[in-house]
């Protein structure tokens, strides 16, 4: 398949923008801590909601309740605008103002994603346009002249879909190892943050209810480095969703000292985590060396252990059938 490219009014689409959208884009908005996350979340469903409309009309299964855009912990958590799309993967549909050049594509979905559709959103949230799409996208503000026609997206999306079939079990490319070493410098990888960039946000603060030994938990570290991601393990929007934290330090100042590395999973709209959530540490080979289970009382849990610079391993963190694997590199 040949792809062309042209300014976006040679192939733009037209769309109505539904009452039933509009509707569910202010409900979504109202629940939001801030003027700035509402509208966000406002925009961002609207885009989804034309996409889903689209690609239905075009024939292409679509499960838009299943997407992070419809999970109002992913909403309030990330700048999420994704769409599900069965059987192919997540599809990003990014809204964009009129007459703009660029379209943002915020770092936290840089990756699994099968595309990346622009739909310019009207002023008045009547109409919108589908201006076009690229099947990656890596940067934080993409021009619209490298936009590929609607229609390409749906010849990209049937050969998504072919190559699926003819290959039903595809391994799974291995994630980029995350370098620990690199944290020291002030190398942090995308999806990673800080406690106070998170705790200091104010759509933040109604998710979290840390009280007693857990909040000091979470709060106090006195030396070394700490970072965080946001993890979904299925099952009920909110229900479900954790905070993985990793902290590094050192007390040597040699390139090949040994690093204290310690692991701690809290929940992120809940008390308690909920019980059989299983922490667990895999050495190079696979291996579980380390893990914890959580239990219906625990407000958190954890594990601590040592490598040297060099060392590889894995942290699985997973809820029955449901795992989420985070690869490092001291």
């Amino acid at each position: 398949m040949t792809y062309r490219t042209y300014g976006t009014d040679e192939f733009s689409l037209p769309l109505p923008i539904a009452q039933a959208a509009r509707e569910i884009a202010e409900q979504f908005a109202r629940a939001q801590p801030t003027p700035v996350k509402a509208e966000q979340v406002r925009r961002n469903t609207l885009a989804v909601w034309v996409v889903n409309d689209y690609l239905q009309m075009m024939g292409v299964p679509t499960d838009r309740d299943a997407s992070d855009s419809w999970n109002p912990v992913m909403r309030l958590c990330a700048d999420v605008a994704d769409l599900i799309l069965p059987g192919i993967g997540q599809l990003e549909c990014r809204p964009v103002d009129a007459q703009a050049q660029t379209c943002p594509i915020p770092p936290e979905v840089w990756q699994e994603r099968v595309g990346y559709v622009v739909v310019e959103v009207a002023d008045n949230f009547q109409e919108a346009k589908l201006l076009g799409f690229v099947p990656t996208a890596a940067v934080e503000e993409l021009p619209l002249n490298q936009l590929r026609s609607p229609e390409d997206l749906i010849d990209h999306l049937f050969q998504l879909r072919q190559s699926t079939v003819a290959q039903p079990s595809p391994q799974p490319t291995p994630a980029p190892r995350i370098n620990l070493s690199q944290w020291f410098e002030g190398v942090v990888e995308a999806g990673w943050q800080t406690i106070d960039s998170l705790l200091n946000q104010p759509e933040f603060v109604p998710a979290y209810a840390f009280r007693g030994e857990d909040a000091i938990a979470f709060r106090d570290v006195q030396t070394g480095i700490r970072r965080l991601k946001l993890l979904h393990l299925g099952g009920q929007p909110g229900e479900t969703s954790v905070i993985l934290i990793v902290t590094i330090q050192t007390t040597a100042e040699t390139s090949d000292s040994p690093i204290d590395i310690q692991l701690q999973l809290h929940p992120i709209s809940q008390p308690q985590l909920p019980a059989g959530v299983q922490l667990i540490v895999l050495d190079e080979t696979g291996t579980t060396f380390l893990e914890a289970e959580s239990r219906p009382i625990d407000n958190f849990i954890q594990l601590q252990f040592s490598g040297t610079p060099g060392e590889v391993f894995s942290v699985q963190v997973a809820l029955g059938e449901v795992r989420v694997v985070e690869a490092f590199v001291i």
